[in-house]
């Protein structure tokens, strides 16, 4: 009589415990193996560009050691700060195109009967594949720029030591645990700009039948093509590529560009030096988004549990 009280408590106790949320989460990384895969694979191109082009490092560092001490650590992080720059568009691309299809293509195979036969409610369902990109993705793509930077800071060091001459200028000039705690910040920040695009693609899948991605875009570029064409005004324009590109104008100060011919196209930033992290949290435009992200994943969490499958 004992044991039989304690497997009902023990049962009684195990949904509590499964942690539903926790495992759609997991579900979305077992179903979307891209999540890592991708950034990975992007992350291998790199370290092949990186590899095939290090004789240019060599002369890189000439190049570094006549400059200012701000222009050298720029310069010397140069191959660095580029070879972040694919793979952090790699997750943003990924996180979109997850989220455009995240919720459409289980109403479009009809495996929404099955989930929505489990005790997962529509709100768990929503926030699972919407940590998918405000979490998953990020932590992935962060590990991989830091895994590929210290992987390319050793072949350096290595071809350097080979040649004899540059490791001391390659390790003292770049400051790589401030360049790290930089990335950190921009994903954070990134992560919290991009919400509401995020949820716009979930609320679009969780609504719209088929053509996802043309719903999505459409309406967008049809409102900024009437406005140009009836008022001859641009804030439609304005505002996509003020939620795009205004993430960088918020979080750093980028105070000159290097004279030098090979680096005029990269902005000389002092880690944590000209980060504005004040300019970023108190901007309007950050908490306008994630109010707008708040009603778009609300929206998306009706329209499942509304819409008939199909």
């Amino acid at each position: 009589m004992t044991s039989l009280s304690a497997d009902v408590s023990k049962n009684s106790a195990s949904p509590k415990s499964t942690h539903p949320l926790l495992w759609s989460v997991r579900r979305e990384i077992w179903e979307h193996r891209m999540t890592w895969i991708a950034p990975i694979s992007t992350a291998c191109v790199v370290l092949a560009g990186f590899l095939l082009g290090i004789i240019r490092l060599q002369t890189l560092l000439n190049v570094a050691t006549k400059l200012p001490p701000m222009s050298r650590a720029a310069t010397i992080a140069a191959p660095f700060t580029f070879a972040a720059l694919p793979i952090m568009a790699t997750g943003v691309v990924l996180s979109i195109f997850f989220c455009l299809s995240a919720l459409s293509n289980e109403r479009r195979d009809r495996s929404i009967l099955f989930w929505k036969s489990l005790p997962v409610s529509d709100t768990q369902v929503v926030l699972a594949k919407a940590l998918v990109p405000l979490l998953v993705v990020p932590l992935i793509v962060l590990g991989t720029l830091i895994v590929t930077q210290l992987a390319m800071l050793l072949i350096g060091t290595v071809a350097l030591f080979v040649v004899g001459t540059g490791v001391p200028t390659l390790w003292m000039g770049w400051p790589i645990a401030q360049f790290e705690l930089t990335l950190l910040y921009l994903m954070i920040t990134g992560v919290l700009w991009y919400a509401p695009i995020y949820a716009w693609c979930l609320m679009v899948s969780s609504w719209a039948r088929r053509a996802v991605f043309l719903w999505a875009v459409l309406p967008w570029f049809g409102l900024f093509i009437i406005e140009k064409l009836a008022l001859g005004t641009d804030y439609i324009g304005s505002l996509i590529d003020y939620r795009l590109y205004g993430v960088l104008h918020l979080d750093f100060n980028f105070p000159h560009f290097p004279q030098h011919a090979n680096i005029k196209l990269i902005p000389v930033i002092n880690p944590l030096n000209d980060i504005t992290p004040e300019r970023f949290f108190l901007s309007p435009g950050l908490w306008l988004g994630l109010a707008a992200t708040v009603a778009f994943l609300a929206a998306a969490v009706w329209f499942r549990r509304t819409r008939d499958p199909g």
